[in-house]
């Protein structure tokens, strides 16, 4: 038999991603700043306040996508493996996500992926967001590789190249060009810059 609770998180699950699923929908459809929070509630078939428990911004319902990467800068460097220095094992991690096309990376062409991009990078009060998520990240980033200047430079740096990088391969999708023509420039690109740090 199954537990209520089970059932419970469940029917959360399925209500955190119908809001989520009609939000992006009608952002994509109309731009962020044109939707309104009546308009994924009524969507979405939910309540606002049913809405605002499960988001509790309107930014929040695009950038919940960034979720599952918070903090994956310094599980990387924490579950390295014995003698593999941080650097070398974020260009690695980098690297393999870009011969899985992850959309984190920028090399994606799935026509949704590079629309949901072009959302977050055009409107000014996502892409804000996103950069507190981005300094987020530095701060676990720097716990992990140490203390003092040093660790904060060193995170402030690798994640800098991880957005530039992912930002140009995104570019040149946006621009009309297949994930897997811009393969081999993004991982030459990825391997001279990790080069450079």
């Amino acid at each position: 038999m199954i537990e209520p609770t089970g059932l419970r998180a469940r029917k959360k699950a399925r209500t955190h991603d119908a809001i989520a699923d009609a939000a992006i929908s009608l952002f994509l459809a109309h731009g962020f700043d044109r939707v309104s929070i009546n308009d994924i509630a009524a969507a979405a078939e939910v309540s606002k306040p049913t809405l605002f428990r499960y988001f509790p911004t309107k930014e929040d319902l695009v950038l919940h996508r960034f979720a599952d990467h918070n903090g994956e800068a310094a599980r990387v460097v924490r579950d390295r493996e014995p003698g593999v220095p941080p650097v070398t094992a974020l260009h690695r991690h980098f690297r393999a996500g870009l011969d899985r096309h992850e959309p984190v990376t920028g090399l994606n062409d799935h026509p949704q992926v590079v629309a949901f991009h072009r959302l977050v990078f055009t409107t000014p009060s996502l892409a804000g967001r996103l950069t507190q998520y981005m300094l987020e990240d530095e701060d676990a980033l720097a716990g992990t590789l140490g203390t003092g200047i040093e660790a904060r430079l060193r995170a402030a740096q690798v994640l800098a190249v991880q957005r530039v990088l992912a930002r140009t391969n995104w570019q040149k999708i946006a621009d009309g060009r297949s994930a897997l023509d811009v393969h081999p420039e993004a991982v030459a690109d990825a391997d001279q810059a990790f080069a450079q740090l």
